[in-house]
């Protein structure tokens, strides 16, 4: 015998949208099927609800609509805007700068901190420092990007555990002016607080535990542009030391260039270009020496 009913089937795709407005819809339909940045707008057009970027922006936005779980935002957005770019990368670059000026409601990630921070080891020890303080002194050797200062200390005791670290010769716990530590006592110290051990076998253990967490080093003597193209457009990205310098839709205005000495260093930035340009999957042109800095 045949069921009385037949099984239930899956909405389609294209059924979820109902529960949004019409006018959300059309203006998703209308969007570009292009690389770039999208911009959900609430009803007060002065703060965007979310930034997002995609290699193809309808797309991103059509799984948007059919996303149960992101139905408070899209039901709060009136307008949809969006910056078409020449690719991924420079998608990536425009929504973390956008996202960092205009600190969208929605958005988690990328927002602007001042407590990112990194290790920074050099002749006078090893440090915890901003990445907003960050030099470009070629002595400092810097390790790991970290969300606070407390994440930092926190990753530290672990390598200090590891590798039996003491946490007083390294200035992050009272000296104990040649008495054993708290840790030595308990057989997580070596004993370079007190002698047991040489400092040059201590620091030579901190140099190990620290390589897991290295960063790049900048692997060009001067600036670059990665360049991107998709159909007509094109765009030029200038970097140095990791720091993003602006871009540039041609050529012409490429050879103008300028380097902000003010940039700092921004660990959002370093992650977006860390790969494409170590790995060569980016485009790169090597630039001249600028004329001079342009400190706006």
């Amino acid at each position: 015998m045949f069921p009385h009913h037949l099984p239930s089937q899956k909405a389609a795709p294209d059924d979820v949208l109902y529960q949004y407005p019409a006018s959300l819809r059309e203006q998703v339909a209308a969007s570009p099927q292009v690389p770039g940045v999208y911009i959900l707008h609430g009803a007060n057009n002065h703060y965007p609800l979310y930034i997002g970027k995609s290699i193809n922006i309808r797309t991103r936005l059509l799984s948007h609509l059919r996303t149960p779980k992101e139905a408070r935002l899209l039901k709060q957005t009136a307008r949809i805007s969006y910056i078409p770019t020449a690719g991924e990368i420079s998608a990536l670059l425009l929504e973390a700068q956008m996202i960092k000026q205009q600190q969208p409601l929605f958005n988690r990630r990328l927002r602007k901190t001042k407590d990112t921070c990194s290790f920074v080891l050099n002749e006078t020890g090893l440090h915890i420092q901003y990445t907003d303080d960050m030099s470009n002194e070629p002595d400092n050797n810097v390790y790991g990007l970290f969300k606070n200062q407390f994440y930092a200390k926190d990753r530290l005791r672990e390598l200090a555990d590891e590798y039996k670290l003491c946490l007083s010769v390294l200035g992050f716990e009272p000296h104990t002016k040649g008495r054993g530590c708290f840790r030595s006592a308990i057989q997580k110290c070596a004993g370079a607080c007190c002698g047991k051990e040489d400092t040059d076998q201590h620091n030579a253990r901190l140099e190990t535990a620290l390589k897991q967490f290295t960063l790049a080093a900048w692997p060009y003597s001067s600036a670059i542009a990665v360049k991107e193209s998709f159909g007509r457009l094109k765009q030029y990205h200038v970097l140095h030391n990791w720091r993003y310098h602006g871009s540039y839709k041609s050529m012409q205005g490429l050879k103008n260039y300028r380097l902000d000495k003010d940039t700092l260093f921004d660990a959002d930035m370093y992650k977006i270009l860390v790969k494409p340009i170590l790995f060569g999957s980016a485009e790169i042109l090597a630039l001249p020496e600028p004329s001079r800095f342009n400190c706006e």
